[in-house]
């Protein structure tokens, strides 16, 4: 359970960082995502668990 609240914690921290540092940025990323289709949105979803759970893979097998 503390992993699952650390990675919580960490993910916060990596978006406030982009917010605050590259809220330009952020705002084009959000603009980019509600222009693309939802099976492209789906698929990069579905990319980033699989890139996420081969991560946590690797470090905790």
């Amino acid at each position: 359970m503390n992993d699952l609240v650390v990675g919580v914690g960490l993910v916060l921290v990596i978006e406030g960082l982009l917010w605050a540092l590259f809220p330009h940025i952020a705002t084009r990323l959000l603009e980019f995502a509600a222009a693309s289709s939802e099976s492209g949105l789906r698929m990069g979803g579905a990319a980033a668990v699989a890139g996420g759970v081969l991560t946590i893979w690797l470090i905790r097998g």
